[in-house]
């Protein structure tokens, strides 16, 4: 049996005729740079995640890019974030010549900690404190980090805090959306996420007003009136080809999260019927995990488990193999190994295993039979 990590055609299989005249009707319009397909999706957006405003940008990269450019973040200040991301959390804040702080994971999240944040910034040298500007915690794999702590340290330190909900549209903590909880919410469009564009693409949430002009203004170079520019900006824009694919989707976006919970919940009474204790599995601790991946722990061999699934047809991912504070790029900031020792044990031992919403319960049977197969074969006892 073959079992893809995503599989993208089964789902486009679904939607292609809303698809198909939708960017027909745009081919026909010849209106591909921002205009009423981008205002539309941003508004529907906007409502989908609790806030009054939404900006649509090129990627979820240039989301995070963007929003730390539009708050003035630069040279000489620092961000607190997490060694545990994809890289364009971190890259983001070295764009900007900023700092990224790190901090370390929670064990069962892989979300930032708030306790670590706490006790960073309380160890911070005075002179350190006052260049810090803006906390930027990440939903991981489809859940919320732990805001209400995170905001209520910002709020003490007076830090902006900008949300990276790459992965998370529509997860929740504590009955508030993702993105609408900080200064600014950051949201991918990438293929493989759950609400997925055709290419690249995302979008920046805020409640401001003066941000969102400012965003706006940033998107096209800074200009505002046209060639006219009072600070710099890029080319951040969000097409409308691309717009009016998410915004299909979107009508989707709550029954295919409902799927991926529910093959959550399937992957979990199947790894308790193959005695498959050793095995940690996603922990829910907010009221809403989208799934945008499920991920499991495998210690000890999770390379050779890795290598085995894929022999068997079954796909699978390392997010991520070396967390951020390791990566070359970042020696300059003179961490190391050990530093922090929650992120480097995670990049050691997750594994990400199929969890796409048209996977079924043969596919999961299959992909957890092959899981105790590894065990019983190679690793006897530690089922």
């Amino acid at each position: 049996m073959k079992v893809p990590l995503l599989d993208l055609k089964a789902q486009y299989a679904t939607i292609r005729d809303e698809i198909r005249k939708v960017v027909d009707e745009l081919f026909e319009s010849q209106y591909f740079i921002l205009g009423p397909q981008v205002e539309g999706l941003e508004a529907r957006i906007a409502a989908y995640c609790s806030t009054r405003h939404a900006v649509g940008v090129s990627s979820g990269s240039d989301a995070l890019l963007i929003a730390l450019m539009a708050a003035g973040i630069g040279p000489g200040d620092s961000v607190i974030t997490t060694p545990y991301t994809f890289f364009a959390t971190a890259g983001s804040i070295a764009r900007t010549g900023a700092t990224p702080v790190f901090v370390d994971i929670d064990p069962d999240t892989f979300n930032i900690s708030p306790v670590q944040v706490k006790q960073r910034i309380e160890n911070m040298r005075a002179g350190e404190r006052e260049t810090l500007k803006a906390l930027m915690p990440v939903h991981l794999y489809g859940q919320c980090a732990d805001m209400q702590p995170l905001t209520e340290i910002a709020e003490r330190y007076r830090l902006l805090v900008v949300e990276d909900a790459a992965q998370a549209i529509g997860s929740e903590c504590g009955g508030r959306r993702a993105g609408c909880m900080g200064d600014f919410g950051c949201f991918s469009f990438f293929p493989s996420k759950n609400l997925g564009a055709f290419g690249d693409g995302g979008v920046v949430t805020t409640d401001s007003d003066s941000w969102w002009e400012r965003l706006k203004i940033m998107r096209v170079h800074g200009s505002q009136p046209k060639y006219y520019h009072r600070f710099i900006g890029g080319n951040f824009r969000l097409d409308a080809l691309q717009a009016a694919v998410v915004a299909v989707k979107l009508k989707y976006l709550d029954d295919w999260t409902a799927a991926r919970q529910k093959n959550a919940d399937t992957y979990r009474r199947l790894f308790a019927e193959a005695g498959l204790a050793s095995v940690q599995l996603p922990e829910e601790k907010q009221n809403r995990h989208i799934y945008n991946q499920f991920v499991i722990r495998a210690p000890g061999q999770r390379d050779e488990l890795r290598q085995y699934l894929q022999k068997n047809g079954v796909g699978s991912e390392v997010y991520y193999p070396v967390p951020l504070h390791l990566q070359d790029c970042f020696s300059y900031l003179q961490y190391r190994e050990g530093d922090f020792p929650v992120a480097e044990q995670a990049a050691r031992q997750t594994l990400a295993l199929p969890i796409y919403p048209e996977l079924t319960e043969d596919q999961q049977t299959y992909v957890v039979e092959k899981i105790r197969e590894f065990y019983d074969r190679h690793v006897p006892g530690r089922r």
